[in-house]
């Protein structure tokens, strides 16, 4: 009797110690994926003609962010991810850098990157596209926090050869990597292969920055071969990298990975960033990772019609400020469970940071974010209304958008089809003093090399 009161004691205290004791005692591994145009169209559980089973199992297991934010192009939003703070802070609102320009993410900013390594975070690494400046050493993702990178500088990069400018533009660290491949493939596959040199009990931080689907409108014949892709068909004439099928676009990126048309191709090429993304996802899951790991995956603008991006019922497109151009696809999975499958309220890019910050209960940083953390509506709080900067004076609240000089009941009527500014005269008003309140903190300007500069020999990083 007496001994089996003591087998009974022992049991009960190794059942409070399990009780007591944190689900788990690594800090959650953080992966952010953010692809490149993908419309809001262009998911199938957004009700797509484009099959995207990957992605869907996403948003059946985490929560779909309906009202996400971003900029309308591609190197702002990735920006403002990685610094939780506006673009116009540092001149690069308003276009990307481009080849030929000399811009990037200043130095002295603290990224999202650095600020985990202060926190224990020893394997950061970024994928695939940058954009965020290759005029200098200083602008490269080991030079911004990161310990490891595989991708390319800039963007629209052929598929198949990675060239830009008829340069390579494919590195590993500073290196250039010559190999065979598709790009979206050969991202996903080294994101696995990166992840699984890391010590479980190490936790890491994975940005993967797909360039998929953005043009070139490259496919790999196996994918297009699910859409009814026809290979003794002749293509029709469509915009490959933004000429409209021209033959100095011929001459750039060839004929290779053309469908019969351009949705065809659109959807081979999201086709394979879905299957990547599963492959990655998958792959944490069968190490028992998926449960520890903060997810957030992101399109970083809305779609391009010339490249056959969809963005329906929402109004406009990538490059502008209506709601197909800034309110994108976006999921996030916590490291926690958690009832709420769907949040109508607004989050944005520059949330990211913070909130990432917040659900890993890090050291306080100097950092003066423009976001916020969101993370309270991940377990079904209400946030407080707030203001989002869109750029272009507009911009956007719970209940309200401003955008070409229209108001917009934006909580009712999300496809923009009623200007109610006359209705709601104070409002408009109000809106437009906040929009002049946000310009105040734009500085900078694009800058460019100078008259006959050519690219370097494999996009080569000059450190002076």
């Amino acid at each position: 009797m007496r001994s089996s009161s003591y087998a009974f004691f022992l049991i009960v205290l190794f059942l409070l110690q399990v009780a007591c004791s944190p689900i788990s005692e690594t800090p959650p591994n953080i992966l952010i994926i953010i692809v490149d145009d993908l419309g809001w169209n262009d998911v199938s559980y957004h009700g797509s003609d484009i099959q995207t089973p990957e992605i869907d199992k996403l948003a059946e297991e985490g929560i779909q962010l309906n009202r996400f934010y971003t900029c309308p192009k591609c190197t702002p939003t990735r920006v403002g991810l990685l610094t939780g703070r506006y673009p116009n802070r540092f001149g690069l609102r308003y276009g990307v850098c481009s080849p030929w320009t000399t811009n990037g993410l200043p130095p002295e900013e603290i990224t999202i990157a650095e600020y985990l390594a202060e926190n224990g975070y020893q394997n950061r690494a970024a994928f695939g596209k940058w954009h965020l400046g290759h005029s200098h050493v200083k602008y490269h993702p080991l030079n911004q926090g990161f310990t490891y990178f595989y991708g390319h500088y800039n963007g629209a990069i052929d598929y198949f050869t990675r060239k830009r400018d008829a340069e390579l533009d494919w590195h590993r660290n500073f290196d250039p990597v010559f190999e065979d491949g598709y790009s979206t493939d050969l991202i996903g596959e080294d994101v696995i292969r990166y992840i699984s040199e890391i010590d479980k009990n190490e936790p890491f931080f994975a940005y993967v920055a797909f360039n998929a689907p953005h043009s070139p409108m490259q496919a790999k014949e196996q994918d297009l071969l699910k859409y009814g892709y026809d290979p003794d068909q002749e293509p029709e004439q469509y915009a490959v990298g933004g000429m409209a099928g021209n033959e100095r676009e011929k001459d750039i990126y060839g004929m290779r990975g053309r469908g019969n048309n351009l949705r065809q191709t659109f959807s081979g090429m999201v086709n394979s960033l879905d299957q990547q993304i599963g492959n990655i996802l998958n792959y944490l899951k069968e190490n028992d990772l998926y449960d520890n790991t903060i997810i957030w995956f992101l399109s970083d603008n809305g779609g391009v019609n010339l490249y056959g991006g969809d963005n329906k019922p929402l109004r406009g497109q990538k490059h502008t400020e209506w709601e197909g151009g800034v309110r994108t696809v976006s999921v996030v999975k916590p490291d926690f469970d958690t009832q709420t499958k769907q949040i109508d309220q607004l989050v944005s890019y520059i949330d990211i940071y913070p909130t990432i910050a917040s659900m890993i209960e890090g050291n306080d940083t100097d950092v003066i974010f423009d976001g916020a953390d969101v993370s309270l509506s991940f377990d079904g709080k209400e946030l407080p209304e707030r203001y989002l900067y869109l750029g272009n004076n507009a911009l956007v609240s719970d209940q309200w958008k401003l955008v070409q000089d229209q108001l917009f009941k934006i909580d009712s009527d999300f496809t923009e089809s009623t200007n109610v500014s006359e209705n709601f005269q104070e409002k408009f008003e109000e809106l437009k003093e906040k929009v002049e309140d946000f310009k105040s903190i734009e500085q900078g300007k694009y800058t460019v090399q100078p008259e006959g500069w050519l690219p370097p020999e494999n996009w080569k990083i000059p450190d002076e």
